[in-house]
């Protein structure tokens, strides 16, 4: 299971990795709220846990930011010495679902981030993202710019199949395969080329939506 740990100073993240890693957690440490944006924009982990003092932006910035960009999804854990009553408030205001204070005990925070995932289920997220679209696999709706978008099911399956597999092409027999001939019919090779040409006119031709010649289709953040 997967963590963000977005911290500047080095032998904490270090230490906070190792302890976690030994428990089957894998820690991707971040130094800065750029690069945690980057990083949540291509992958979202089980959990973040975040600091509050950082290079070029404060941690209850960042909070704010993930819940607006992914709502409850993702569960947020605060990491930091301030510790005065307005600042916990504050990170609770900003979307916090827990708060530990530094200096701490590894095995306090191993005990806080296990009761985080059992509540929210250590689930995976129920919205992917790639640039500025947004599928949303609960309702089975898609947004471009926080725009629905109407989808026939061929549409919203191709792209749902793209999404879950961002960053890798797929070829064009797989995607036959997995969105229209699980029932083992025969569909001509046509219906993906017009499908996609659909979906990208529908999105307004986004670029996150790259053709790989003669071989397939690769959805990746271009932004």
């Amino acid at each position: 299971m997967e963590i963000y740990y977005v911290e500047d100073d080095r032998d904490i993240a270090e230490g906070v990795k190792t302890y976690l890693e030994v428990r089957d957690f894998h820690v991707t440490i971040l130094e800065s709220v750029s690069d945690a944006k980057q990083a949540l924009m291509k992958r979202q982990p089980a959990i973040i846990i975040i600091d509050w003092n950082l290079p070029d932006e404060s941690g209850d910035v960042l909070c704010g930011w993930i819940r607006r960009r992914f709502g409850e999804n993702l569960p947020v854990l605060f990491l930091t010495v301030k510790g005065e009553t307005e600042d916990i408030v504050n990170g609770f205001q900003n979307g916090a679902d827990d708060y530990v204070i530094k200096p701490f005990a590894l095995e306090v925070l191993y005990s806080r981030i296990l009761a985080i995932l059992r509540r929210t289920g250590g689930a995976e997220s129920k919205e992917l993202y790639c640039d500025d679209i947004r599928l949303d696999k609960e309702k089975m709706a898609v947004y471009r710019e926080d725009e629905e978008v109407a989808l026939s099911q061929p549409e919203y399956q191709l792209l749902l199949y793209l999404m879950e597999h961002k960053g890798k092409t797929v070829t064009r027999e797989k995607l036959l395969a997995e969105v229209w001939d699980m029932n083992g019919n025969y569909v001509n090779d046509n219906t993906l080329t017009v499908t996609v040409k659909r979906l990208r006119e529908k999105l307004g031709n986004p670029a996150c939506i790259r053709t790989v010649r003669s071989f397939g289709y690769r959805m990746e953040d271009t932004l």
